[in-house]
């Protein structure tokens, strides 16, 4: 890494630690409903709301209604975005006439986006009107985000109790973070990401003179209005010209803003961060950065605080920051070395040992190689698939840590109150491996880890890799999955590779050569997508409820410390060997091949 990656790293881990830290206490406040006497407008409006919906806030519900609670709430979302593509064409907010989306599409894209994975399969400016993007899109950003942040309240909760059979109440929880959390903050990064050029407005597309006259070919058009064929049946193209571009419009700023916050990812546009009217400067870069780790972060200073030892948290943060810091310094190192077969012709005609400025395919020059490889690590680590940046287009290696960060199951901080309370499933499973070491019981936070919490953490750290393997392996297998592949070989198993491990990890980003836009792979990654969202939060819930159950346990000369640097390089070897060790022979048949064929000729 060249002197100005290493800048960038340290000024973004400054920022974000200076920023999550007071976000962490706004969150403890949330979670225990201790808000300031200037938001009772606000509070009296939410009890309103409360006695429409017949819900007591004060009675706490076990972990089984709360888990039927959170399942309901989110298959009507499922149900609601799937109705309103369906009937998009009829719809008001449509200025450019977007019709119906098709049904295998509108199934992925609801599941997509309730599972707080936002994998588009369909060009966004092309194919959703405004009021779907706001209304569906938008709206299940929202409702996705809070979900996965009330089930780690609730696990955290489950660790402080002291014998008690409630973990909360989903329905206030769920209220209270989109009120008090994810919507001031909305509003506030939209309000920015405005004054910085994004765009926000509910205008017609813009067709616009060009600085260039742009020459192209395309079919030529026969009498009876269908494209001319020869005696092969290939098209018959005809030379052509344009000065104009059709600039697209619409309300970008308040879907990007939660986008980022609530690690959604899914982008207005096709280009997603890559695009200028998401994206536009090196600030709101820098910004977006920010904003996908700070409810993560912020979410880790709140678990310590809530359990009565800030170290705690503090411990899982370094575990967090080690590895990610690792990670960017891969994908960095990566990029900025280029392409070997590049390198070799430079040396053939005596101009250099590398490639000139590194990789810089399919990534945008006003951010570089440095913040795109940071922005890669980013939201790969966070469940949020945002890209600034193609990842096709890396390096194999490099292409492989986003990979790789996923298939650590996001624990990097992860998604919001996902990479949470995934990285303490594996701090549950951590101090299991320590108590098998050492002949005692294991504990954790005071709670005892018994049978049945083993047997909840076995099935939420295993059920994402069997999901995305099985699911790679029948999409191999398939006609209809091969038929995708835009790239043969040990490439075209990675772009497989990756669609299943973003859709099974809910991140939603791609290896975009793959083209998933088809019954096959909209069916199969909607599936993929549901399972690798709840059958880990069912498991994590009951672990919520039994640790509530329990009482709290005295620290003793025997107990393991959970907040030194031993359990921090437990935790992390536990997160290395148990979370990535499923993957390692399907990555060495894609990214490690293709990188031993890229550097044969070296």
């Amino acid at each position: 890494m060249d002197t100005q990656a290493w800048l960038l790293l340290v000024a973004y881990l400054v920022a974000l630690l200076l920023l999550a830290w007071p976000l962490g206490r706004w969150l403890v406040n949330v979670a225990e409903g201790r808000l300031p006497r200037w938001l009772a407008p606000v509070r009296k409006a939410e009890q309103v709301l409360y006695r429409v919906a017949g819900i007591d806030p004060a009675a706490g519900i076990s972990w089984r209604p709360y888990a039927v609670a959170l399942l309901a709430f989110n298959l009507l979302g499922t149900i609601a975005v799937y109705v309103l593509q369906r009937l998009q064409g009829v719809l008001p907010l449509n200025p450019q006439g977007m019709v119906a989306i098709s049904p295998d599409s509108a199934f992925n894209t609801a599941i997509s986006f309730v599972t707080n994975t936002n994998w588009q399969g369909y060009v966004g400016e092309a194919t959703m009107s405004y009021l779907t993007q706001m209304l569906a899109l938008t709206v299940q950003n929202f409702f996705s985000a809070a979900t996965g942040i009330v089930v780690v309240i609730a696990l955290v909760r489950g660790f402080a109790a002291r014998s008690t059979a409630s973990i909360g109440n989903f329905w206030v929880d769920v209220t209270r973070v989109t009120l008090y959390v994810l919507l001031p903050l909305s509003m506030l990064f939209a309000a920015y990401l405005v004054s910085q050029g994004v765009i926000q407005n509910f205008s017609q597309y813009k067709d616009v003179q060009t600085l260039e006259v742009t020459a192209f070919q395309q079919p030529r058009i026969g009498p009876d209005g269908q494209p001319s064929k020869d005696a092969k049946g290939d098209p018959v193209m005809e030379d052509a010209k344009t000065d104009k571009q059709t600039l697209a419009m619409g309300p970008v700023a308040s879907q990007e803003a939660i986008k980022m916050l609530g690690t959604n990812g899914g982008g207005f546009f096709n280009a997603n961060s890559a695009h200028p009217y998401e994206n536009p400067t090196a600030a709101t870069n820098f910004a977006q950065m920010l904003s996908i780790f700070l409810i993560p972060a912020a979410l880790v200073f709140m678990f310590g605080r809530m359990v009565g030892d800030p170290r705690q948290g503090w411990a899982v943060l370094t575990a967090m920051t080690a590895i990610f810091v690792i990670c960017v310094i891969a994908v960095t190192m990566q990029e900025q070395q280029g392409n070997p077969l590049i390198s070799a012709l430079g040396v053939d005609q005596g101009i250099s040992a590398t490639q000139p400025g590194g990789n810089m395919e399919g990534k945008e020059a006003r951010f570089g190689i440095a913040a795109s490889g940071l922005f890669a690590a980013i939201t790969t680590a966070a469940s949020c698939g945002a890209v600034n940046g193609m990842h096709d287009s890396f390096t194999p290696l490099g292409g492989m840590v986003p990979l790789v960060l996923m298939q650590l199951g996001e624990v990097v901080f992860g998604g919001v109150g996902t990479g949470l309370y995934s990285m303490l499933i594996f701090a549950i499973l951590a101090v299991f491996i320590a108590g098998l070491m050492i002949g005692r019981t294991p504990e954790y936070l005071g709670k005892k880890i018994e049978t049945f919490e083993m047997k909840m953490t076995s099935i939420a750290i295993l059920v994402t890799p069997i999901l995305v393997l099985a699911g790679a392996a029948v999409a191999v297998l398939a006609d209809a999955g091969r038929a995708g592949i835009a790239n043969p070989g040990a490439h075209g198993f990675s772009e497989i590779l990756y669609a299943f491990t973003s859709a099974g990890n809910n991140n939603g980003s791609a290896f975009a050569g793959l083209s998933a836009n088809s019954p096959f792979y909209n069916t199969m990654l909607a599936i993929v997508m549901w399972f690798g969202r709840f059958a880990v939060i069912v498991p994590v819930l009951a672990i919520a409820g039994s640790l509530a159950a329990k009482k709290r346990m005295a620290v003793t000369a025997g107990t393991l410390p959970t907040h030194g640097p031993l359990f921090v390089g437990l935790l992390i070897g536990t997160v290395l060997l148990v979370g990535l060790l499923n993957y390692v022979p399907a990555l060495a048949l894609g990214p490690v091949v293709e990188h031993l064929v890229l550097w044969a000729p070296k």
